[in-house]
């Protein structure tokens, strides 16, 4: 080896060592600095030991695996509500059918509502609200139990499920308004995990009670309690139905559980979250569910039929709690029920019963009070014949009464059927503007000449969130058929859309119009206007 190469060698060598050196020196430093700064730190707490993080372990229990169960089957309700307008005017003319107009306010007309027939109706606050509820998956095909008043009045009605970011658009299937429940169905192209559903009649009080919703949006909100009590109705919550009885529990239910799941311990669903009693609008410990045994009569019977049929004699009566034992053993029995009234040209009236008649059994069963003779009178098909006996003046007496609908008979008392209820023989609202979301006219000779079918009508409006609106339907285009039947007028939109159904597809045909050469220069959507009519097809499931 060279000379020049031992002192290469040398030299690499001292300069390995000094950096091997440093290197030391500064982790040494480093940790010396480490124990320092820690020692300063510690000063605050000198004999405090410092927290660890262990390792995580599953401490679940009954609870946790009955939430965890129910997650995927519990769902969050959301409901668009078009508020009612407020008016700033009464002195605009109401405007004929035939109004048409040039379509101009002015300069100001859109915010000060200056139309051309003068002051005009302009809604203030809020065209729309939302509100919301929870529901649960009772059929792997998409069918959703809830309370009817999470979505009545709702134009548009959404699903939110868990793990879930879709929005379904879900469509009602039927209501009852005196049990306050309402089914639902949503689309969900999938099999959907269900909850199981317990027999609330073994429900006691004492046992474990756990209800899961959506309070004040908070979705998959879980609160435990027990049974308080049970059969808790009208004579004991204010606002409960006739056909109300509920459980009562302080599980904590707050605004937004309405329609949610009470389960017991198995993680059975016993009820559906319905009220609550609250002095300040949250929860007191005060909650009431619908028991499970009563929702699944009311479902089967709303898959079924689109709604609930129950019985009636047509009678009044009074109510358990105003009916004192004292007034029968005064009158000589010991149990029945106090006629009050007897309707009209009722099933009762026409069968004979009076006023202060005392109904003491329903083919030969014993009722012992209001309750009791509903049941027997609801559950009865309509149509049915019932033997009612009666104690008149002391003596027994039996009538043969044929049970009526109870909501035909009572269609004009909105305690009994909902303010919202229409009796099947009412005349129903234009079909194409309930079910499509549109308001049609009549085409003009110059606009059937330039349709090549040379028929249809023409869209004036579309309503917002409506059918139409879902696939993009829009105002000034012109319907020529639906599901390939030819429109030729409003009456056929309407002739055609009452054959249809929620649930049903609807395919609509459509012509554009080509807009005139000098507007077509005016915005970027005319600008795009086609030069010669275009027809489309627009295509959706009716909500």
């Amino acid at each position: 080896m060279s000379l020049f190469d031992k002192m290469r060698q040398q030299k690499l060598m001292s300069v390995t060592l000094m950096v091997f050196t440093l290197s030391v020196g500064i982790l040494i430093g480093t940790l010396v600095n480490t124990q320092v700064n820690a020692a300063r730190g510690q000063n605050a707490a000198p004999d405090a030991t410092p927290l660890t993080v262990p390792k995580a372990v599953d401490a679940g229990n009954e609870f946790s695996k009955i939430a965890k169960k129910l997650q995927p089957s519990v769902v969050n309700v959301i409901v668009e509500v078009a508020a009612k307008p407020q008016t700033t005017s009464r002195n605009r003319r109401t405007p004929s059918p035939d109004d048409e107009g040039d379509g101009s306010l002015g300069p100001f007309g859109g915010l000060f509502g200056l139309g051309p027939n003068g002051p005009e109706i302009v809604p203030q606050g809020p065209q729309k609200r939302e509100q919301s509820g929870t529901g649960f998956v009772v059929d792997r095909n998409g069918y959703i139990v809830t309370n009817n008043h999470v979505i009545e009045g709702g134009d548009k009605i959404t699903v939110k499920m868990y793990g879930d970011s879709t929005e379904y658009r879900a469509r009602v299937i039927g209501t009852d308004y005196e049990t306050d429940l309402a089914v639902l169905k949503i689309d969900a192209h999938r099999p959907l995990e269900t909850v199981s559903v317990g027999n609330s009649d073994a429900v006691q009080v004492g046992d474990w009670a756990i209800a899961i919703g959506s309070p004040f949006t908070l979705e998959e909100s879980v609160t435990l309690g027990i049974v308080s009590a049970l059969g808790r109705g009208q004579d004991q919550v204010d606002g409960a139905r006739s056909f109300q009885h509920f459980i009562q529990t302080d599980a904590a239910i707050n605004p937004g559980n309405s329609g949610g799941p009470l389960v017991n311990i198995r993680g059975e669903v016993i009820g559906v979250n319905t009220m609550i009693a609250t002095s300040r609008g949250g929860s007191e410990g005060v909650g009431f569910a619908l028991p499970s045994n009563t929702v699944v009569r009311v479902y089967n019977d709303v898959i079924k039929d689109g709604e609930v049929s129950r019985g009636s004699i047509g009678v009044s009566f009074l109510p358990k709690q105003k009916q004192k034992p004292e007034m029968l053993k005064g009158l000589g029995v010991d149990h029945g029920v106090i006629v009050t009234v007897v309707a009209k040209g009722g099933p009762s009236e026409k069968a004979g019963l009076k006023p202060n008649d005392i109904i003491m059994a329903v083919n030969g069963q014993a009722i012992k009070d209001s309750d009791d003779l509903m049941s027997h009178v609801a559950d009865a098909p309509v149509g049915s014949n019932l033997t009612l006996t009666v104690d008149r003046d002391g003596r027994k007496t039996d009538f043969k009464v044929v049970t009526e609908d109870r909501k035909k008979l009572y269609a004009d008392h909105p305690e009994i059927v909902g303010e919202n209820y229409v009796a099947p023989d009412t005349p129903k609202a234009e079909a194409s503007a309930a079910k499509l979301g549109i308001r049609p006219r009549e085409l003009t000779d110059d606009e059937r000449s330039k349709v090549p079918e040379k028929r249809g009508v023409y869209v004036s409006s579309v309503e917002a969130d409506s059918f139409a609106a879902d696939i993009e339907l829009r105002e000034g285009e012109i319907i020529t058929s639906i599901n390939r039947k030819p429109v030729n007028s409003v009456d056929d939109v309407r002739k055609i859309m009452a054959t249809l159904k929620s649930g049903d597809a609807v395919a609509i045909n459509v012509v554009h119009l080509p807009e005139p050469a000098a507007a077509r220069g005016r915005g970027q959507r005319a600008a795009q206007a086609p030069a010669e009519p275009e027809s489309t097809i627009l295509a959706g499931t009716l909500p």
